[in-house]
């Protein structure tokens, strides 16, 4: 690792180290008393800004706390920071932000490797050791793959079960708040303190659906793993492959049954989601243009020759290259002369990966009114309890490779992380060491290892968080 981690750059702001308990706040110590959480940079805190690392909300502070900052503070968790990130969570990589890169703790030929996006902060400051757990967002992978590329756990949980509430809008179907820890126990603790309905959130999985997803039988047997055959992709790196197979084959030994499953509309998920969530992006952003809150351009914003509406010059000197790029193709996408040809389309491509989703697990979607892929019985037989994969499909790259990249091979690191994104599935990222082939192409300082990607039906989060801990006790 590097020396020092203030020189990863992955806080941004410091918290007033406030905690329950105190005159403002009343609430008795909890759950998670005197525990440092860092929180990233887009989720609301009333006693730091919040900006989304984005020239666009410079010097911003919310009047309120998010709901899941709110629980936090009512466990007796103390908010140490903000966590650095990529504008406005569009990223993989943590290289997109106003307060500049965050670089990853471990480095490869003295260069420092990719710490992940969009949560990178959070990621590198669990790992760091500057906090013993932070708050990240994933739309499309933003907890996961930073977790994979610091060698942290990082859990998403199903789509709707923490409040989005007072989190900074990107795409507000599949925005989820996840966590980073440095092991599944300490994830899973957090999780369960934040784990409640919201009415302030549209989107909060109501107190029926919980219950339902509550009354399920925990496992008495060994965990029946599903292996997708579909993410068995050629681009898979020597060092993962080797690191999966070993997994495997170490769950098998411990009494756990594999059996392969095929989700055939995985290969277009990639595509549907960056036709979705720029889409999103685009109608979300709109609010900024330096009118009531935030940057507004030095002297006039009018453009009265040129033609442009009043606010573009604060547009585009408040948003970065890559929140345009994304803008612009949301923009695209659901104009009159697209919309039918790619947003549709990546909405029916949506549907058909949550459909591929509910007929390969044991459980029956807690949504569903009925069994609308296989028979109960049938179910039972031929389902999955979970699925596992690679978080990544290959090692994170360094810093400088990241600056080569093209848009769409930054884009292809989410190919594993997307597909459950796009169904709102709980899915939690676990480091496995490398070891035999993987160990032979890493130095000391580089990363040690791999991420493995456990994904569940949605509302098994518990299950999920199960599985995790077994994974994490193996001696691969």
């Amino acid at each position: 690792m590097l020396q020092h981690p203030h020189q990863l750059n992955a806080l941004v702001h410091d918290g007033s180290a406030t905690t329950a308990g105190t005159v403002e706040d009343p609430s008795p110590p909890g759950a998670l008393s005197g525990r440092l959480i860092a929180i990233k940079d887009n989720i609301a805190t009333r006693d730091s800004p919040t900006t989304a690392a984005s020239n666009a909300l410079t010097g911003y502070t919310s009047p309120f706390d998010a709901t899941v900052v709110k629980l936090l503070r009512q466990h007796g968790a103390t908010i140490s920071a903000k966590t650095n990130l990529d504008e406005f969570g569009m990223g993989s990589h943590s290289q997109h932000s106003h307060f500049a890169p965050v670089l990853g703790p471990y480095i490869r030929n003295g260069v420092p490797l990719s710490p992940g996006g969009s949560s990178g902060g959070s990621a590198v400051a669990v790992a760091t050791g500057q906090c013993w757990a932070a708050l990240g967002t994933d739309t499309g992978g933003s907890v996961r793959l930073p977790a994979a590329f610091t060698g942290t756990v990082g859990f998403k949980p199903s789509y709707g079960v923490m409040s989005r509430w007072g989190v900074i809008q990107y795409a507000n179907s599949m925005d989820t708040v996840g966590i980073l820890a440095r092991n599944v126990e300490d994830a899973g603790r957090v999780f369960r303190c934040l784990d409640a309905y919201d009415g302030q959130d549209p989107t909060s999985l109501s107190v029926s659906v919980r219950e339902r997803a509550a009354r399920r039988q925990p496992l008495a047997r060994g965990l029946r793993i599903g292996v997708p055959i579909e993410y068995n992709i050629v681009g898979l790196a020597p060092a993962v492959r080797s690191a999966y197979t070993r997994t495997l084959g170490s769950l098998q030994d411990h009494g756990h049954s594999l059996h392969p499953v095929s989700l055939p509309t995985t290969r277009q998920a990639l595509s549907a989601y960056y036709v979705l969530a720029p889409a999103e992006a685009s109608s979300n952003l709109a609010k900024y243009d330096g009118t009531r809150y935030g940057f507004r351009t030095q002297g006039t914003d009018a453009s009265p020759k040129s033609g442009l509406p009043l606010y573009a010059r604060t547009r585009g000197e408040g948003f970065g290259e890559e929140v345009k790029r994304r803008i612009l193709l949301g923009a695209y996408t659901l104009s009159s002369d697209a919309i039918d040809n790619y947003f549709i389309q990546a909405q029916k491509v949506r549907r058909l990966v949550q459909r591929d989703f509910d007929g390969v697990f044991t459980r029956l979607n807690p949504l569903l009114d009925s069994d609308v892929t296989m028979g109960a019985g049938v179910r039972e037989e031929q389902g999955v309890d979970v699925l596992l994969t690679p978080t990544a499909p290959t090692l994170p790259p360094t810093v400088e490779e990241v600056k080569l990249q093209s848009s769409v091979e930054s884009y292809m690191n989410d190919v594993f992380t997307v597909p459950a994104s796009l169904a709102g599935l709980p899915v939690i990222s676990v480091p496995v060491k490398l070891s035999g082939q993987g160990k032979e192409v890493v130095e000391e300082p580089d990363v040690q290892s791999v991420g493995m990607q456990l994904m569940g039906q949605f509302g098994d989060d518990q299950l999920v968080l199960q599985a995790a801990a077994i994974l994490e006790q193996l001696d691969c």
